[in-house]
């Protein structure tokens, strides 16, 4: 039986596997492809978009957390703040985390009127 939405890509799910609450919202917005308003919009391009736009909203509440934490001064905080904004920024590069999503296509091929 094919699952009911597409799945969270591997490569974003491996990336994020210390964030499962992200996971957890990327899944959630590809449960929403099937309630879109604009049903002409292939469902691929619209999973794609809305995985870009939570990988934005990901790196935007990293980068604000990042500016907050280094006005505290204590190293540990900041060095891990860094390392999240900079994983959040590779999972939502072309290069990163978002490449390769054959996968995703893959769900949309064989799942056409699932969608």
């Amino acid at each position: 039986m094919a699952p009911s939405s597409p799945p969270v890509p591997a490569k974003l799910r491996e990336m994020l596997k210390d964030y499962p609450e992200h996971i957890e919202r990327l899944q959630e917005a590809l449960n929403s492809v099937e309630h879109r308003r604009i049903k002409s919009d292939p469902p691929f391009e619209t999973a794609v978009r809305l995985l870009e736009d939570c990988l934005d909203g990901f790196t935007s509440e990293a980068r604000i957390h990042l500016a907050a934490v280094e006005a505290s001064c204590e190293a540990r905080s900041i060095a891990k703040a860094d390392e999240k904004f900079k994983l959040m920024f590779r999972a939502r590069s072309g290069n990163g985390g978002m490449k390769g999503l054959h996968e995703l296509y893959e769900y949309f091929q064989v799942n056409p009127g699932e969608i």
